[in-house]
């Protein structure tokens, strides 16, 4: 059956059968980690899938279930007494305790009662209901109860400001909305704008003043414990989601204008499941039902909510942290996880924190060199993580993963590539399985991931799971092509996990979707000799810094370039820094103006290399920046000056007079170097 994975163990690629739906098989060592099952066209590459799904590709069932209601209600019958939902309490002298449980059972129940109390309130099929706080049992109760009722959940980030809530929750035409105490004033605030919202729901201890603002709204309120009352009072039974039914519309962060509603279906969320269970543990990472597994990550993000849906499908715990970034560490040490998972900027801040240990003392950073050479010189020789180097594992790397609670077993990176040096660092240190992935909100996140033994796909997304497929398309004015050694273009994916649209936005659906229904990523990928792809570049002029955020690059550098001191600007950044830096053409009139004011000496040229105008330019930069309203992140951190202008003549614009970024680049590479370097 196309629901039925199968083990999958090895790697490199080769030609598959015809891509009719089938059974997913058991590979053989010569097949490889990936196939081809349709030839290249005119402008695109092969069509290449997991070698897992040669036949068919994952169908949009879960061990027999068809929808999120299903999978929560198998766990809680296979599981009623394992430990599901966990968080630690205040105290009221200050005092944190260690994590209490709710079991499956004890969740099921509460699942059950919330969902009655919404059916008690009106709440329909297909209605759409906001979910806004900080990760917590009551967020994950919430969304459960949305899956019950086959309501579509719309979650937002516990960081957004009352415009973006109000726009979203009116886009989406939510009627209810479930809210954190913390955020029950923002939420009011923005009420008189919301006319859909006719119920709230919150879980927390509310202020007297929110109490009396809900009291005086147009709105009827309950605290989370009067609702599940409401729900014991008016029982109602479950509704059964059909596969094509919305389980979520997730709203990106956007890059310019409002963001947009992706709409994902039961099939997509239950296939995605599928898949990811099934090359886990075809990867000896499989989750368990003795998983336990550290939620901080917002649920308002793809990654976290199909993780800790994956967590639950298993039986798995989730403990949730205090929403204090500074207890974090506090939170591990405490809940000791076995499953992590992280974006770059956070397994940046890991890597950094160590080796400004290790820089303190000579003797303590030469055993941590010497034993991170002989350790990852034997996993690119083919031995295991935990086979490598067992002793220097427990003198050495095992005081690092003890950072961690000491108990990791699986470590998944996501939102981002993590820069190789980090990668390097988190497989050998770490003494488990760490296990890089790719994928974007429109593709119910991983899509593709690289194999934890597999140091042919270091430092690369690995290969596609059994969910998608996909091709490279050409890219020709940035010099991609799927027919170059090696294959280069952009990325295009399709399969039963991605996405069925924009809400409310037909526009943008037939702009990123095609007639073929691959889903356009506008990423280029670049198939490496093991069959793995790596991301090396973006077709849109968008990218992803390391903590996530996405720049508009030419909404950037247009404003820069309204302060005339600036000729010219390139602004640049990358999914492995956190920051941006410019190259800066000056106005030489006003730059000279200057020097003359300020006793610079010497011609344009001479000027433009003295740290005083250097100085001088990145501060107009940051004032231009924050005058025009940028984010934190859209400032440029550093700048190079030159007094050569970018032209048609040095391939550094087009005819039409726009920069030629990936020329730049290459143009600037060395400069690009030093700007990051003398920012660490």
């Amino acid at each position: 059956m196309s629901g039925s994975l199968g083990e999958d163990k090895f790697r490199f690629s080769g030609k598959g059968p015809s891509p009719e739906q089938g059974e997913i098989r058991v590979m053989r060592p010569e097949e490889g980690w990936v196939c081809e099952v349709e030839p290249a066209n005119e402008t695109q590459g092969p069509l290449i899938r997991s070698s897992m799904a040669a036949k068919g590709l994952a169908g949009a069932t879960y061990e027999g279930c068809i929808n999120l209601l299903e999978i929560f209600e198998r766990s809680v019958e296979l599981y009623p007494d394992n430990p599901c939902l966990g968080k630690r309490l205040k105290g009221e002298d200050g005092t944190v305790s260690e994590y209490k449980w709710m079991t499956y059972r004890e969740v099921g129940e509460k699942v059950k009662l919330l969902g009655s109390g919404l059916a008690a309130e009106g709440i329909a099929s297909q209605d759409k209901i906001g979910v806004f706080g900080a990760n917590c049992p009551e967020w994950m109760i919430a969304m459960q109860a949305c899956n019950r009722n086959n309501v579509a959940c719309v979650p937002l980030y516990d960081t957004l400001g009352e415009n973006a809530v109000e726009y979203i929750l009116n886009h989406a035409e939510c009627k209810a909305v479930f809210v954190s105490s913390e955020k029950l004033g923002n939420l009011l605030k923005s009420k008189g704008n919301m006319p859909t919202v006719k119920l709230v729901v919150y879980w927390g201890e509310a202020s007297d003043e929110d109490k009396a603002a809900l009291k005086s709204a147009k709105v009827k309120s309950y605290s989370f414990p009067e609702l599940l009352d409401a729900g014991a009072k008016s029982p109602s039974a479950p509704v059964k989601a059909k596969t094509s039914d919305i389980a979520t519309i997730m709203y990106t962060s956007g890059t310019t204008g409002n963001p947009k509603g992706v709409i994902l279906p039961q099939s997509a969320l239950v296939s995605e499941l599928n898949a990811v269970g099934a090359k886990l543990k075809a990867v000896n990472c499989e989750v368990t039902e003795n998983e336990v597994f550290f939620s901080y990550l917002p649920l308002a993000h793809i990654f976290d909510r199909m993780t800790e849906e994956l967590v639950i499908a298993k039986g798995g715990c989730i403990g949730y942290w205090q929403g204090n970034v500074k207890a974090i560490l506090d939170d591990v040490g405490s809940l000791k996880p076995t499953f992590f998972c992280g974006v770059p900027r956070i397994f940046d801040r890991i890597y950094s924190a160590v080796m400004a240990k290790m820089s303190s003392s000579f003797v303590a950073g030469m055993l941590y060199r010497f034993a991170m050479s002989r350790k990852f010189g034997a996993m690119k020789k083919g031995a295991s993580v935990f086979d490598a180097a067992p002793l220097m594992d427990k003198i050495i790397f095992s005081k690092i993963k003890a950072r961690l609670g000491g108990n990791v077993r699986i470590m998944i990176s996501g939102g981002a590539p993590l820069a190789p040096h980090v990668e390097k660092f988190l497989r050998v240190a770490m003494c488990c399985a760490v296990v890089q992935g790719y994928g974007l909100t429109e593709t119910c996140a991983a899509s593709f991931v690289a194999v934890p033994d597999d140091m042919s796909m270091f430092a690369t997304i690995g290969v596609p799971f059994p969910s998608v497929e996909y091709r490279l398309e050409a890219v020709p004015e940035m010099n991609y092509s799927p027919f170059s050694d090696p294959p280069s273009g952009e990325v295009l994916i399709r399969g039963p996990s991605v996405f069925s649209g924009y809400y409310k936005d037909e526009a943008q659906t037939k702009g990123a979707i095609d007639k073929d229904g691959f889903f356009h990523t506008g990423d280029i990928g670049e198939i490496q000799p093991s069959g793995a792809l790596k991301i090396v570049d973006r077709k849109k002029n968008i990218f992803k810094l390391s903590q996530g955020e996405y720049v508009a690059v030419e909404v950037v550098e247009s404003v820069y370039k309204k302060n005339l001191n600036m000729e010219q600007v390139w602004v640049y950044g990358n999914s492995f820094e956190n920051c941006l830096v410019a190259i800066v053409v000056p106005n030489e009139e006003k730059i000279m103006a200057w020097a003359k004011d300020k006793g610079v000496a010497g011609d344009y040229a001479t000027v433009c290399k003295t740290p005083e105008a250097n100085e001088m330019i990145l501060g107009e930069l940051k004032k231009t920046g924050k005058e025009s309203k940028l984010k934190g992140f859209e400032i440029v951190k550093a700048v190079h000056l030159d007094y050569e202008q970018f032209s048609i003549e040095t391939d550094l614009l087009t005819p039409s007079f726009k920069l030629k970024r990936p020329q730049l680049l290459k143009h600037y590479k060395s400069k690009i170097d030093a700007l990051y370097a003398s920012l660490k």
